[in-house]
C-alpha cells in the first residue's frame, strides 16, 4: 500500500529549512489567530537544526505557542544526547525563547515509570496539535518508534489509544520515551522532513516500516520536505 502524501522537493538542505519554516510559521501564526493558541510536536537529531535555526528568529505570538518532543532519550537535559537540550540550544531562544517548552524527561527512575505522568502533563496542549514535524530514520524509525523494537507492535496499534510509551533503541541511549502513533496522528499539520538519496530510497519502501504505518492513518494529509 502506498503512503499518500504531498512531496515538497528542494535543491539543497537549506532551500528545503526555509520552505519549511515558511510554512511552519503560516501554521503556527493562523492557529494562534484562530484559537489563541498553539502547539507544536518536533523530533530532534542533526536534520532539523538548520529550519529551528530561521524558525527561533521569526516574530510569531511565542507566548501563544506550546512546543514539545515527538520523542526523548531517557538521560539528564544536561546531557549532550538529549533532545530536550538540543531543542533548548537550537529552538528555544531569541525570538522563541518565550515558548513554552513541555519536557518529556522526568524525575522517574525508567521511562515506563515516567511515561503516564508525562501524558497527563501533555494533556494541558489541546488536541488535535495544530503542528508535528516528524524525522525518519535509516530504518525507518520516527521518533523512537523503531521497527521490531520490543513494544513496537503497541505503539503503532491502530486501536491504541493515544499515549506516551517506553520504548528502546537499538543503539545508545537505548531508553527512550515517545508518543505512540495515535499520538503523532492528532494533527491538523503533519510535517515529515528528511534529506539526501539514502533515505528516499527508505522512504520508497516504507510502507511498512514505523513511518509508513503511522502516515498511513494520517488525518491530515502529510507533507513530505526533502532534498537530496
Amino acid at each position: 500500500m502506498s503512503i499518500a502524501h504531498d512531496l515538497h522537493r528542494y535543491g539543497d538542505a537549506q532551500q528545503l529549512a526555509a520552505a519549511l519554516t515558511d510554512a511552519l510559521a503560516r501554521d503556527l501564526a493562523a492557529a494562534v489567530q484562530q484559537r489563541g493558541r498553539a502547539s507544536l510536536v518536533v523530533s530532534g537529531g542533526s536534520t532539523p537544526l538548520p529550519l529551528f535555526r530561521l524558525l527561533r528568529h521569526r516574530p510569531l505570538p511565542w507566548t501563544h505557542i506550546t512546543i514539545t518532543l515527538a520523542d526523548e532519550r531517557w538521560v539528564d537535559p544536561a546531557d549532550a544526547a538529549s533532545n530536550e537540550r538540543l531543542l533548548r540550544q537550537e529552538l528555544l531562544r531569541d525570538e522563541a525563547a518565550p515558548a513554552r517548552f513541555i519536557s518529556l524527561k522526568n524525575p522517574a527512575p525508567t521511562p515506563a515509570a515516567g511515561a503516564a505522568s508525562v501524558w497527563s502533563a501533555l494533556q494541558a496542549v489541546p488536541r488535535p496539535f495544530d503542528v508535528v514535524l516528524l524525522g525518519m530514520g535509516d530504518d525507518g524509525h520516527t521518533a523512537s518508534l523503531f521497527p521490531g523494537s520490543p513494544g513496537i507492535d503497541a505503539a503503532l496499534a491502530a486501536d491504541a489509544a493515544p499515549a506516551c510509551v517506553a520504548m528502546t533503541a537499538p543503539v545508545p541511549p537505548t531508553a527512550r520515551l515517545s508518543l505512540n502513533a495515535s499520538a503523532l496522528l492528532q494533527a491538523r499539520q503533519l510535517y515529515l522532513h528528511f534529506t539526501g538519496e539514502a533515505k528516499w530510497q527508505v522512504w520508497a519502501h516504507a510502507a511498512d516500516l514505523p513511518i509508513g504505518l503511522t502516515l498511513r492513518r494520517a488525518a491530515s494529509r502529510p507533507q513530505l520536505y526533502w532534498s537530496p
